[in-house]
């Protein structure tokens, strides 16, 4: 019986995944901050996180995903103020662009997408706790988070003090005790948005959402807390030393989340994604251009651990792949999948148990379908079987093989003429007229339509 394993950042090595409760995983994702339109590397993230709960559905009985929303931060209020329009309307906007733009990418909504801006009360709680607890210190109007007494800061990304200080993203301010000190709580003078708080006036930190958020939906300890490489320091760094601290559990950093689940960046041309350089690659305009589904196969063509370099070779790639793969389903339409089997074949699957390996899942379907050629009966229904629902679990061939290949469909003439010119065309190569057959073969080709003869006779595609 195949076992999962994932790695787990914690720790930095292979672990088998064993659940809190087995009645019901509980994952965690950072999700977006809500003031633009999502990056090919915040997708990355989604479907990689889409991809391990779908996976642990098809092993447990119920898995709870939360994946949250940040709708108030810096960069919301400067973009609010850039484009005089609310936060509220601001943020609402480009929730929902986000969640649309990953549904085409097949993610599905989590079971829960908690606002920042809904959690507020759950935030001051806790900043009171860490206060209580003496791990949080209140200067100038700020509430800061005491490093130095956490002592087993660093834990998750392995950094030591010296990389903790240069990689702070937070500048070194006079209030501080200490450089890597961040904020849980800070002042926002009017007209900035804030909330009454014990402290004055202000608004919350960003690392102090998630630790909020995470705990009021899931409770503590939940099993996987998931994001981009980028979060783990400072942001998921400072997630466990709050939470910990704030419950009096700085001895056993899984009270928090037991597995941390990180995807690698995605570069651009080789090169590293940034506004600088010009290689912003935004979702919503890549939608425009290329099917889901092959954004989709792209995003999970390499592990999810390591850099994806983006380029529209590899989305090439992973099209003419995907075009294959429909065309297998296409020449199996008539071949039942279902009436005797019923489990996926292992050597198919077991890459997903080892740490969601999709390139060697990837690789046993290129194998199959290498297979098809040659196969009986039997072994083409294991074939179709195996590309169905390997394709469910992993997000691709969910449409038709006639709409995804384009059969059956013409912008300029109606089936009705198709099917009549095809018949004609029929017919003359029936009575070895071979140039009104070309003939006709050119005409519907220069109209959009491309036809094909197989063994179950003549279909056709637009193109």
């Amino acid at each position: 019986m195949n076992k999962l394993k994932l790695h787990n950042t914690l720790g930095n090595k292979l672990e088998e995944f064993i659940p809190i409760n087995i009645k019901n995983i509980r994952v965690y994702a950072c999700g977006p901050t809500v003031y633009n339109y999502a990056h090919i590397g915040n997708a990355r993230m989604a479907v990689v996180n889409d991809l391990l709960v779908c996976f642990l559905r098809t092993i447990y009985p119920k898995v709870t995903y939360v994946s949250n929303i940040t709708d108030i931060d810096d960069k919301i209020i400067a973009a609010s103020e850039e484009k005089n329009i609310p936060i509220k309307e601001l943020t609402k906007k480009f929730t929902d662009i986000y969640n649309e733009d990953m549904s085409v990418l097949g993610v599905s909504l989590p079971d829960i997408q908690p606002k920042a801006t809904d959690h507020i009360n759950e935030m001051i709680e806790l900043t009171k706790l860490l206060i209580q607890n003496n791990f949080a210190y209140e200067k100038e109007g700020h509430v800061l988070f005491d490093v130095p007494k956490f002592k087993d800061y660093g834990s998750l990304s392995g950094r030591n003090r010296d990389e903790q200080i240069i990689g702070s993203r937070v500048e070194v301010a006079p209030y501080k005790k200490d450089p890597t000190d961040f904020v849980l709580w800070k002042p926002s003078p009017a007209p900035k948005p804030g909330w009454e708080s014990p402290w004055g006036f202000g608004r919350p930190g960003w690392h102090l959402e998630c630790s909020a958020m995470s705990e009021k939906t899931l409770g503590l300890p939940f099993d996987i807390h998931s994001g981009g490489a980028d979060l783990i320091f400072p942001h998921h760094e400072n997630e466990i030393a709050q939470t910990c601290a704030a419950h009096n559990n700085t001895h056993d950093l899984k009270s928090f989340a037991k597995y941390w689940f990180h995807n690698g960046f995605v570069n651009v041309e080789g090169e590293k994604m940034s506004k600088s350089v010009g290689n912003i690659r935004l979702v919503n305009e890549l939608n425009k251009e290329f099917k889901g589904e092959v954004l989709r196969l792209t995003l999970l063509s390499a592990h999810y651990r390591q850099p994806l370099n983006w380029t529209r070779n590899i989305i090439k790639q992973n099209s003419t792949m995907l075009e294959r793969f429909y065309r297998n389903l296409k020449d199996l339409e008539n071949i039942d999948a279902y009436k005797d089997n019923d489990q996926i074949d292992d050597v198919v699957i077991e890459g997903l148990y080892d740490d969601l390996n999709t390139p060697k899942v990837i690789a046993e379907l290129n194998v199959l379908s290498n297979q098809l050629s040659s196969a009986d009966n039997k072994m083409k229904s294991r074939i179709k079987y195996n590309l169905l629902e390997v394709g469910k679990i992993i997000g691709i061939l969910q449409n038709n093989p006639d709409t995804w290949l384009g059969y059956g469909k013409s912008a300029i003439l109606d089936e009705t003429t198709i099917e009549r010119l095809i018949k004609e065309r029929n017919e003359a190569r029936g009575n070895k007229n071979f140039d009104l057959a070309d003939q006709i073969r050119d005409e519907l080709k220069e109209k959009g339509v491309e036809i094909e003869d197989t063994k179950n006779g003549t279909i056709w595609k637009s193109v």
